[in-house]
């Protein structure tokens, strides 16, 4: 059983009981407070502990009434910190059509009430109010995607960079534990908040006689907010700026006018070392919830807390992803020492059985891949490395991750580990100039049907229709039907009962109806019937929103079609539910509208007759509701 002083204290009492009269930092947080690595507040309060500062955690504070939460732990000796949580607020609170969802993942029994719209900004207004004077800095995802003019689906408007609205002092942006050190160690060096304007990874909101060094030549301006807010076309090609930017070696540094000030997103951290993303994974996480929920459930928590995360980052670039604006396309891996600590750690939690629900990340098979020249990665650009093809220059290399899912399998306690992450498929299926990567490809593919599905494997093909997928930057639907017949047949070779869970998106831009109906025709050639679906939900600063908002693609500024009513979202996401009799008539009905009969015998036709039956004319059956069983 862990005593409250295992944990960052949460209240002045727990921080007496370590000895503590100041605090040097206090972070608020709208999640819960988990003490576990994949949750962003206690990584980086654990990450300043472990440097010597006095950090308390602060979750989900009571933000009506007289603000008693935010004044509890007294003015810190150097900042506030300030994050949404682990997900941005809004996404986490509505689903696509703006309904509330059945419950806040990262709350105790997943109550709607523990946190206001808005986190970031709710919270720094109220710590600014109170103590004008203490630094605000604002990070996580919801801040990291909000850090210039951006679409708020929510409010369906373009808002400015969250610092404007907030208050907040500067933003760090990504994963925040190297330039949360590097802030920390400054102001307690005694150095004024304006020595931190230079900072990596920081976004500030300064005057232009302010800006470090003067708006230089190698910097990228962006089109202003104002310009934004009148001109669709500029708007969009922002995007393409901030896209390159977050997920090249060499960046510039990006500027952007917001009325008589200018937003400043200085250039990122390079890429973390093996050294450093151990050293964040090695920290003495209790790995459980604060003792203040017992006897409550977080859902959060109980997905995550027999899984194990062995990389950050992903190189896919899919258009409706916000990773590589967060974490970067450069894949950071801890070393199989790390993972096997911390496997070694799972296996000691009281509730654990001997299963481990995941051994992935971003992507699960993406562990220690990399560029063989990195010269080569030093001039790209590309926000894909396997999209529209994989790059010739990628080590798309499986024999390293089957080597850690081998040691972490012969731990003593181990009985089988899982792979709960999605798997990308077009790694599996691609064939190099190395014919020793195509055989740990085929080994990987085999090993991870046979050994560590649980049942059940998630893939993402997201579409069918070749068109939408390239705008999704997915690879063509062929691939995934190539997939699933190495499944079917690994399967068939060893006995296994076991299937393929497919993810699938609606009302993606590019989409159109036809292209739903192809889809429901596709999928149910393959003898699928969709649960695992989706429609699309915009989310600040990915490729699939600013085509959302502006209808204009950022690379191209082409044109490109957008379901936006909830008409049109509706008339997508049926085709999902093809064989649903309640869905029936209205998919008929759509599918004569666009003159298509063809997908209509595909859906709805009789089977292929017996030898010498003449086959039944199609007739549509009246949407009569189906009959419960007792």
């Amino acid at each position: 059983m862990y005593q409250l002083t295992d944990f960052l204290p949460t209240t002045k009492k727990e921080a007496a009981l370590r000895g503590w009269d100041e605090l040097d930092v206090v972070l608020f947080s709208g999640d819960a407070y988990v003490d576990h690595p994949s949750f962003g507040c206690a990584v980086l309060g654990r990450l300043l502990e472990s440097a010597g500062y006095r950090v308390a955690i602060v979750p989900q504070p009571d933000w009506h009434g007289d603000f008693r939460d935010f004044r509890k732990m007294g003015r810190p000796r150097l900042f506030f910190g300030v994050s949404a949580g682990a997900m941005d607020s809004m996404v986490n609170k509505y689903t696509a059509a703006r309904r509330l969802r059945s419950e806040d993942a990262y709350s105790p029994d997943g109550r709607h009430d523990r946190r206001p719209e808005y986190p970031s900004i709710v919270y720094s207004q109220i710590l600014k109010q109170l103590y004008p004077d203490v630094p605000v800095v604002l990070g996580g995802i919801e801040a990291s995607l909000r850090r210039v003019t951006h679409y708020d689906y929510w409010q369906d408007r373009l808002r400015p960079c969250i610092l404007q609205e907030s208050g907040a002092d500067f933003i760090i942006y990504g994963m925040g534990e190297l330039p949360i050190l590097e802030a920390a160690r400054s102001l307690a060096e005694g150095k004024p908040l304006s020595a931190l304007r230079d900072l990596p990874q920081t976004v500030w909101l300064l005057k232009e006689a302010d800006v470090p060094g003067g708006i230089a030549p190698d910097d990228i301006q962006l089109s202003s907010h104002e310009t934004c807010l009148r001109d669709k076309r500029a708007y969009a090609a922002n995007f393409r700026h901030v896209e390159e930017q977050s997920n090249m070696l060499h960046p510039r540094r990006l500027l952007q006018r917001m009325g008589s000030a200018y937003v400043v997103c200085n250039v990122p951290y390079p890429p973390m070392t093996t050294e450093q993303v151990d050293r964040s994974f090695d920290l003495p996480y209790t790995r459980v919830p604060h003792p203040k929920y017992r006897g409550h459930r977080i859902p959060a928590y109980e997905m995550i807390r027999h899984s194990i995360c062995l990389h950050r980052g992903c190189f896919g670039g899919c258009a409706f992803c916000t990773i590589s604006a967060h974490q970067g396309k450069f894949i950071q891996s801890r070393s199989l020492q790390s993972i096997l600590r911390e496997a070694r750690q799972v296996t000691q939690m009281d509730d654990f059985k001997g299963y481990i629900s995941d051994l992935g990340g971003p992507s699960a098979n993406m562990y220690r891949m990399g560029g063989r020249d990195t010269t080569l990665c030093e001039r790209c650009k590309r926000p894909s490395c396997i999209h529209p093809a994989v790059c010739r220059n990628l080590r798309a290399d499986h024999q390293p991750l089957l080597d850690v899912y081998r040691a972490v399998d012969a731990l003593p306690g181990v009985k089988k580990s899982f792979v709960g992450s999605g798997v990308r498929y077009d790694l599996l299926l691609h064939r190099s100039d190395h014919a020793d990567e195509n055989r740990a490809a085929q080994r990987y593919t085999e090993e991870l049907i046979c050994h560590h599905v649980s049942g059940r494997l998630k893939v993402a093909p997201e579409h069918t229709v070749d068109a939408t997928l390239s705008v999704m930057r997915k690879p063509p639907f062929e691939q995934f039907r190539a997939f699933k017949r190495e499944f079917d047949n690994i399967c068939s070779r060893h006995g296994l009962r076991q299937q393929i869970i497919p993810y699938f998106i609606s009302s993606h831009p590019g989409c159109t109806e036809e292209d739903m109906a192809e889809l429901a025709a596709a999928t149910k050639r393959l003898d699928f019937h969709l649960e695992q679906v989706q429609d699309f939900t915009p989310t600040p600063m990915t490729v699939a929103t600013e085509i959302f908002y502006s209808g204009l693609h950022p690379y191209t500024l082409q044109p490109l079609f957008v379901a936006r009513t909830p008409e049109e979202k509706r008339r997508q996401r049926m085709f999902f539910f093809w064989y649903k009799p309640e869905e029936r008539a209205a998919i008929v009905r759509e599918l004569r509208r666009l003159g298509r009969d063809d997908l209509l015998q595909a859906l709805y036709a009789s089977p292929a007759p017996r030898q010498g039956h003449q086959p039944k004319p199609f007739m549509p059956k009246p949407n009569k509701p189906r009959r419960r069983r007792r």
